[in-house]
Parts: C-alpha cells; sequence; structure tokens
C-alpha cells in the first residue's frame, strides 16, 4: 500500500482559510486556484469531511475546518519560525516581516524606520497592516505589531518605542471662539466632543481625568463618533468639536496653533507606543533587526509642542525584550 503523505494540502488548505478566497490562497502559493481547489478536495477525501462552504460569492470554514485550523495554525507557525532561525546562520536576515500597526504609528514610527531598515536589510520583504482594532498576533499569522501599551496583552513581550503619552483636550481656535473654553472635566456637558469607538469591541471611548491622584472617565456629548484618531484631530481642526487624543499623535497641530490645548491640569499620563510579540519570535533574525533599527532611529522622539511636558523616560511599565 501506498504511503500517505500526512502533509499534503495543508498549505493550501492553510492558504484559504487565510484568506477565505482560492484564488488569493493560489497567488500567495504560485499556482493556480484550480491547484488548490485539487489539494483541498484531496484533503477533504483524507479526512472523511468537508472543510470549506463553497459559494460563488464566497469562501468560509465549516465547523471541522474551523477546528483543523485553531490547531494547524500555530504549528505551521512554529515550522515557519524553526526555518526562519536558520536565517540567523545567514550573513544578512532574510524572510517576510508582517506586521500589524495602528494607523497613529505611521508618521511615528513606519515613516521613520522603514526606509532605514529596508536600506540595513535588503532580503527581507515586510508586510504591513495598518489596524486599529485589536488582533491576535498568533492567528492573524504576525511577527510582530505595535500598540498603545496600556492595550498590550500580559504575555507578550514588549519594546518600548515612544516615550509616554501625555492626554490633551483639543479645540480649534474657531471652535473656542463660538463656544468658549471649558474650565473643568465637568464643563465638557455643555461641548460639543467628537467621540471614538474601539474598532473591535464597538464601545465608545470614556475620556479619562485625574483630580488629586485619582482617575475618573466621563462619557462626553457629542453627534460625532469615529473610530480613527487622525480624522478626529482633523474634524477637530475644522472646528467639529473637541478632540482627545495623546500629544504625540497631535504634536504637529499643536505646534502650528491649529488646535489648543485645555484642561491640561486634569489629564492623565499614559504608557507610550510599543513593538509587541510572542517571546519565541526573538530568535527570529528578520525581527532583531528591525528592533535594532527602530531603537536606534526612535531614541530621539520627534518633537512635540512646547506646551507639553512629557515624561521622556523610556522605562517601560511592561515587559521589555532582551534583544
Amino acid at each position: 500500500m501506498a504511503r500517505v503523505d500526512r502533509f499534503s494540502g495543508l498549505s493550501e488548505f492553510l492558504a484559504v482559510a487565510t484568506h477565505a478566497s482560492f484564488r488569493a490562497a493560489g497567488a500567495e502559493l504560485g499556482v493556480t486556484s484550480a491547484a488548490v481547489s485539487q489539494a483541498v478536495r484531496a484533503l477533504e477525501e483524507r479526512v472523511g469531511l468537508p472543510l470549506f462552504q463553497r459559494t460563488t460569492r464566497n469562501v468560509a470554514l465549516t465547523e471541522a475546518g474551523a477546528r483543523l485550523f485553531s490547531r494547524l495554525s500555530p504549528a505551521a507557525r512554529e515550522i515557519g519560525d524553526a526555518f526562519e532561525a536558520l536565517g540567523a546562520l545567514r550573513e544578512r536576515p532574510i524572510g517576510n516581516l508582517r506586521l500589524s500597526v495602528p494607523r497613529i504609528s505611521l508618521d511615528l514610527v513606519m515613516l521613520r524606520v522603514l526606509p532605514e531598515f529596508r536600506k540595513s536589510c535588503p532580503d527581507v520583504t515586510v508586510e504591513i497592516d495598518v489596524n486599529d482594532a485589536s488582533i491576535d498576533l498568533n492567528e492573524e499569522r504576525f511577527d510582530a505589531g505595535i500598540r498603545i501599551g496600556e492595550w498590550i496583552e500580559r504575555d507578550m513581550v514588549a519594546v518600548r518605542i515612544t516615550p509616554d503619552l501625555r492626554y490633551v483636550v483639543l479645540g480649534a481656535p474657531s471652535y473656542f471662539a463660538a463656544h468658549g473654553r471649558p474650565r473643568s472635566p465637568q464643563d465638557l456637558t455643555k461641548h460639543e466632543c467628537i467621540r471614538y469607538r474601539f474598532p473591535t469591541a464597538r464601545t465608545v471611548y470614556r475620556w479619562q481625568f485625574q483630580r488629586k491622584g485619582r482617575e475618573f472617565s466621563l462619557d462626553p456629548p457629542g453627534s460625532i463618533v469615529v473610530n480613527d484618531h487622525l480624522a478626529m484631530i482633523a474634524f477637530a481642526k475644522r472646528g467639529l468639536g473637541l478632540a482627545y487624543t495623546a500629544d504625540l499623535i497631535a504634536a504637529a497641530e499643536l505646534e502650528s496653533g491649529d488646535l489648543e490645548e485645555v484642561l491640561a491640569p486634569h489629564l492623565p499620563t499614559k504608557p507610550g507606543l510599543f513593538l509587541y510579540f510572542p517571546s519565541r519570535s526573538q530568535t527570529q533574525s528578520k525581527l532583531r533587526a528591525f528592533i535594532d533599527v527602530m531603537t536606534r532611529l526612535m531614541r530621539d522622539p520627534a518633537p512635540r509642542s512646547s506646551s507639553a511636558k512629557p515624561n521622556r523616560s523610556l522605562n517601560s511599565p511592561n515587559r521589555i525584550a532582551s534583544v
């Protein structure tokens, strides 16, 4: 009896499950969608269960397919990491570095770091997914992500990128001329506020304040809700309402005077941006090289508004990678 290759069709299955598309899976693997479909059908015949529900419009995992994918995905990543670790034996890092980053990190981090990283590591390709939503690095097969420190899971290793973020309430001069300035957080109930909705949880962010060393939160009124910090700043510049964000994110607008700060004594300071990843990923030469370039370039952060009083300590409240 011919020996059955138990791994046959698994690459195709994982690619289709990841992209929810036979065509996209074929493009990733460098074969035709028909070849992918044939490999998946052979796998389904071998396991005796349908793994995908196929229609003319979409492809979705069945219950059996979802269970198989949840078990195979971490194992496939381990295999990929094992081969990637061999790259450490080469003179230069190689491979594809997949990063999940929020939109605010593009100007603050990626546009500064990526050109130098590509120059230093020409054998590494970089795939950047710009997404403000919370994601599972392992499930989505990312090597690392960038997020604000307080939102990073505790089982991740984190490397600080920016100093702590001082939160600010901002408004355009035209808004203050028309509506006046709030003198206390409670005054916000009489103002128009541009509110932020978390992309994943879908809840609206409550503005955080502090009084005599204790923090409290408010859900201010407002007729505009967005899920993007940069859009919120753009609307605030137009005089549509007050925005609540971090000083680094609005540094240019504060410096130019397009936005002005209020309620400064009542605003808290929070952990800044961090690069984070599972501890086992530290062995990847491509990730270590990216961290080296990032920490070197980000040692001197972009200038802030002169009105800010940032905490420039680079001591992290989270886990720091020994890389």
